[in-house]
């Protein structure tokens, strides 16, 4: 499925610069950002290269994946509004959250949009419709976007606050998309890797993440992708932003934890793109290696992006947890948890899933198949 959305950017491309131009749900065009020292020629690269079995996954698209998505309509439960918790979190599929922290409501890359695709007829469909209300979107007091890539930077909800007050924070060059899309340039802030935006008694730090970006193929890594640092007066969230292993996250440990909650990039992973998405063996490595205490594995559970079953990133998560004795919250979709983050019951179906033996994900070492790196062992 992500190389038929690839397939259907490039076409678009193809059509030309004008139809580029005029579409708006692509974005803007960012400028250079030589001060950075992410940025080099034109783009933004992570020190640590990024491998991609292109041959072989293009002949994965035509495997088909049992269980990949719901076998029938998924009833999720109705939202239930954060109120004034003081530190909370709601799961709306995916990796759209919204965060009450110490006093502020934090909505992170917010998904309103029937398919994350540049067109409304092709694409990856969502599975279930549960999102944030257009009450609850004026309660927002800040908005963070990861990167720009479809199934993060989501055209209609950003057309849904254009006439709200929410500030945005963003990494480098995301702010062109929403200036297009009639934000004001006053509500957004954009930084970089480790630099800090303190807004209303809450500091987020852009952290490194071993992604990329891109909204046309030919404009691919014109934007920086990152994760994100929140601290507010009491609490310390960190959120992974899309991420394969890298060699960052102990000193994101170090430099902005301990963390009493970390939202890891847990799903949509395949083998042949094991640098791109930590799964979910790496994912709980990187809990543990940044100093969480609590984890909720994101990134799954809403939309088909690779050939897992849907199920399976909870099921693989939760026998690495159990395995290394961390402490895991999987709400439903749209049920808001409160700390100390009690664990939570078991909502998704039975369904035939891979286990780490059978589909492992092991990240390269600098863009090397040869050189690999292993989830820790389970003794």
């Amino acid at each position: 499925m992500i190389y038929a959305l690839v397939a259907a950017v490039v076409l678009m491309t193809l059509l030309g610069a004008g139809f580029t131009r005029a579409y708006a749900v692509f974005g803007g065009k960012p400028g250079p950002y030589e001060t950075s020292e992410q940025y080099s020629k034109g783009k933004f690269w992570h020190p640590e290269a990024v491998w991609t079995d292109t041959m072989r996954g293009l002949v994965r698209e035509f495997r088909y994946t049992s269980d990949a998505a719901p076998a029938r309509a998924f009833q999720a439960p109705p939202i239930v509004p954060v109120e004034d918790a003081p530190f909370a979190i709601t799961w709306f599929g995916h990796s759209s959250m919204l965060l009450a922290l110490d006093g502020k409501k934090i909505l992170i890359d917010p998904i309103l949009g029937e398919r994350v695709s540049p067109v409304p007829f092709i694409g990856p469909k969502r599975f279930f419709d549960v999102g944030p209300s257009a009450d609850l979107l004026r309660q927002v007091d800040l908005v963070l976007i990861s990167h720009d890539h479809y199934d993060h930077l989501d055209y209609p909800a950003i057309l849904a606050m254009k006439n709200m007050t929410a500030r945005f924070v963003v990494p480098l060059g995301v702010g062109a998309h929403l200036r297009r899309w009639g934000i004001s340039p006053e509500r957004i802030v954009e930084i970089d890797w480790w630099e800090p935006a303190k807004i209303d008694g809450i500091t987020v730090t852009a952290t490194p993440a071993r992604h990329g970006s891109g909204r046309v193929s030919p404009f691919a890594s014109n934007t920086l992708w990152a994760g994100f640092a929140i601290a507010g007066a009491k609490h310390r969230v960190w959120y992974s932003g899309d991420t394969g292993w890298q060699s960052q996250f102990a000193e994101i440990g170090e430099r902005l934890g301990p963390f009493d909650l970390t939202l890891i990039d847990a799903g949509q992973y395949d083998e042949t793109w094991p640098d791109w998405h930590l799964g979910p063996e790496l994912a709980v490595d990187a809990h543990l290696a940044v100093r969480g205490k609590v984890m909720l594995p994101v990134h799954w559970g809403l939309f088909k992006l690779a050939h897992h079953s849907w199920t399976e990133p909870a099921e693989r998560l939760l026998r690495a947890a159990q395995c290394q004795s961390v402490k895991v919250i999987l709400p439903p979709p749209g049920q808001t948890v409160a700390a100390p983050f009690a664990p939570t019951e078991r909502w998704w179906p039975d369904t035939r899933w891979s286990d780490a033996s059978k589909a492992p994900i092991h990240a390269t070492r600098n863009g090397d198949p040869k050189e690999r790196i292993a989830p820790a062992a389970c003794a």
